[in-house]
């Protein structure tokens, strides 16, 4: 079911080792502060204050700039979110087919309220407005993955996959 391999470690040391590499490369681009950010959000699932800090002293750009940058883009996120982003869509189509009861499955197993993160920072659940899918709804998608057709009976079987790939992937050492 999960094909999505996590493109992070779950070490801030390392993400921010990755993160010096990339900006040696960027640090005299003009236009690198997007870029930067990008990584940023790919490496640690959030911008964290450590990143936009060495962002700052990197690019030279000032942390009110950077901190305006990434509370304008919706993209960008301050709060740490989880490895696995599960997002609900709660269009027309999916909500009358029943998708907000499979949101309220997942609150309730992950528990979590919609635009937050497991403790562990597994998962975090949002809901989303049309995904463009509704033929095959009710909808949600994993990271990239999309899954189709779900009911609030699966969500428990769709969080044990994830997290037993998450267990393959860190006993292989990915």
């Amino acid at each position: 079911m999960p094909q999505d391999t996590p493109k992070r470690a779950l070490r801030e040391k390392d993400l921010l080792a990755d993160l010096e590499r990339m900006l040696a490369t960027t640090s005299r681009e003009e236009g690198g502060l997007i870029p930067a950010l990008q990584t940023t959000q790919e490496l640690f699932g959030y911008v964290p204050e450590s990143a936009m800090q060495r962002i700052s002293e990197q690019l030279h750009v000032p942390m009110s700039t950077i901190y305006g940058v990434v509370t304008f883009y919706h993209f960008f996120s301050l709060q740490p979110r989880g490895i696995y982003t599960i997002r609900v869509c709660l269009g027309t189509a999916c909500y009358v087919l029943g998708a907000q009861s499979v949101l309220d499955a997942f609150c309730e197993h992950l528990e979590v309220e919609v635009g937050g993160t497991t403790e562990d920072r597994v998962f975090s659940l949002e809901a989303g407005r049309c995904f463009g899918a509704c033929g095959l709804a009710p909808v949600i998608m994993v990271n990239d993955t999309i899954h189709q057709r779900v009911s609030a009976d699966q969500v428990p079987d769709i969080i044990a996959a994830y997290r037993k790939n998450l267990t393959v992937l860190e006993e292989e050492g990915i």
